[in-house]
């Protein structure tokens, strides 16, 4: 189950999903697995941001694996994504696209990390990169790419 409250500024919750959802299949991930979606703004990012990683500054997506099982009905968590929806539109203006391609672009990027994908290292960054333009492109937005700041 995907769980994503809905924002103001992006309506269209299912679209968003589908993002989650082509992801988890494209990664073979477990069908049944969960997330946890957040769309917040810049401040909840940054003092995330300084807290986990120590960089006292606003950024796109934030991803916390959770790796753990329901004692109850045994569903693999994988973890949260949080999305500063401000810096998505932000970074969708820039880019040329809209906001709501912008949050399907960071949610396949957060559910990539959730499943153990890094862009640290060069082979790393190129495997997640090609995994992540595959997924956009089943989502028809090829050609969008995440912003290296």
């Amino acid at each position: 189950m995907i769980n994503i409250e809905p924002h103001p500024d992006l309506p269209n919750v299912t679209l968003l999903e589908n993002a989650a959802r082509l992801t988890l299949e494209h990664q073979s991930a477990p069908a049944n697995a969960d997330l946890t979606i957040v769309l917040a703004d810049d401040e909840t990012l940054r003092d995330l941001n300084r807290g986990y990683r120590g960089m006292d500054v606003p950024t796109d997506v934030l991803s916390f694996p959770a790796s753990q099982q329901d004692p109850e009905s045994g569903v693999p968590y994988l973890g949260d994504i949080l999305i500063s929806v401000p810096r998505a539109a932000e970074q969708a203006q820039a880019a040329g696209h809209s906001t709501q391609d912008e949050a399907q672009l960071l949610i396949v990027h957060g559910v990539l990390h959730l499943l153990g994908h890094d862009h640290v290292k060069a082979k790393e960054k190129a495997r997640m990169w090609k995994a992540q333009a595959e997924v956009l492109e089943r989502l028809g937005l090829e050609g969008i790419q995440i912003s290296e700041e």
